[in-house]
């Protein structure tokens, strides 16, 4: 019998997407204690963000006003930083967030992994996002994949048959989950092999968290090194991140996701934004912001739990807004417009746990971001 010594309990990597309240805040502070990672490396010298009067806005839900720690406490927020015209005018951390916590990206890195694929198109690494993806990946060709295009893993109208039904275990998007927390090496890429063809590519709009797993191992093999180097080498060192982050892995050593559970902090995402806001530091193609903008599906604003009228390169738009969603209420938000970067992470309760939550969670985003803005005009 072993010795009685303290050990931390670490929730089942496989139930990521199926935790109770109790266990969310953890989990996404601690990724890297869950799961396979691998690291992004910061610079030398951090980019310095000056700091600009604080803003302190009010917003109306349901004919009652509330503020900033209001916001915070009703929409579940860990964290939350707005950056106007280059200095930071609101910073708050909660939840056990600290300013070198990494949180959970969920799937605001997918917006992060579709701009790499810019920078990869800038380097001539990849040719066109007219190619195949097969002709950069041959484990798919064969398969529902076979006759997709770069340009349809970024658009995510693959027209490959795929659930993203958190709520049911057996959707594809809780398996490829439990491949990743049993830390399977290849489970993802044979899963998205398993899936049948449903529409022509590039027709429909259909949310799929395998296609940017697969953009991903696209990017990785177009570059010739792992998406956490090329990461490094593009944007991370030379834009002066301040902190280390990571990319998970399908498994030990294995394939970075390029479409979730990367971890990073505050406001090194807010440093990301900066850096598209401001074009992209040559480091992508001229003219990519406003491609990867530019609707290719139009959407149904009910629909989707940001509200977003179009989606781009892997990108949530909204009335000029660009935005990085993720699962529990992560999002990146860019508005050239306005000059402005929000970034709020979050645990919102999910299902079935959040029907025992009265506020309306998109609702309160849209409020409260809304005063925000029109505070800092």
């Amino acid at each position: 019998m072993s010795e009685a010594k303290p050990r931390c309990h670490i929730p089942a990597g496989g139930e990521f997407l199926l935790l109770p309240p109790t266990q969310q805040a953890f989990a996404y502070r601690n990724v890297d204690r869950m799961f396979a990672t691998r690291p992004v490396t910061r610079g030398p010298t951090p980019r310095l963000l000056p700091r600009g009067p604080e803003v302190a806005p009010r917003y109306v839900v349901d004919g009652v006003e509330h503020g900033v720690d209001d916001y915070i406490d009703r929409a579940c927020v860990s964290g939350i930083l707005a950056i106007k015209r280059g200095r930071i005018v609101l910073e708050r951390y909660a939840l056990g967030l600290e300013e070198a916590t990494r949180w959970s990206t969920m799937s605001m890195v997918k917006s992060l992994t579709s701009t790499l694929i810019g920078a990869a198109l800038k380097d001539g690494a990849i040719a066109s996002l007219d190619d195949k993806v097969s002709s950069y990946v041959p484990a798919v060709r064969g398969s529902a994949y076979d006759a997709v295009a770069v340009r349809d893993l970024l658009t995510m109208s693959s027209g490959v048959a795929w659930s993203e039904d958190y709520t049911d275990r057996h959707s594809h998007v809780n398996r490829y989950s439990q491949s990743l927390g049993d830390k399977v090496p290849g489970g993802v890429l044979a899963l998205l092999r398993e899936l049948a063809p449903e529409h022509t590519p590039g027709s429909r709009f259909l949310y799929n968290t395998g296609d940017t797993y697969l953009l991903g191992c696209l990017l990785s093999a177009a570059v010739g090194t792992t998406i956490a180097d090329y990461m490094t080498r593009r944007i991370w060192a030379p834009q002066g991140m301040e902190f280390d982050a990571f990319y998970t892995l399908e498994s030990e050593g294995g394939q970075e996701i390029g479409g979730s559970r990367a971890g990073m902090t505050l406001r090194d995402l807010g440093r990301f934004g900066l850096f598209l806001l401001e074009g992209g530091h040559g480091v992508l193609p001229e003219g990519w912001l406003a491609e990867a903008s530019r609707p290719a599906f139009t959407l149904n604003p009910a629909e989707n739990s940001f509200g977003a009228t179009g989606y781009g390169y892997s990108w949530w738009l909204q009335d000029g807004v660009m935005a990085a969603v993720g699962f529990a209420g992560q999002s990146l938000c860019l508005d050239p417009a306005e000059k402005l970067v929000v970034v709020t992470l979050s645990a919102r309760p999910q299902p079935p746990y959040a029907a025992a939550y009265t506020v309306d969670m998109k609702a309160e985003r849209a409020a409260f971001h809304a005063a925000l803005t029109a505070a800092l005009r």
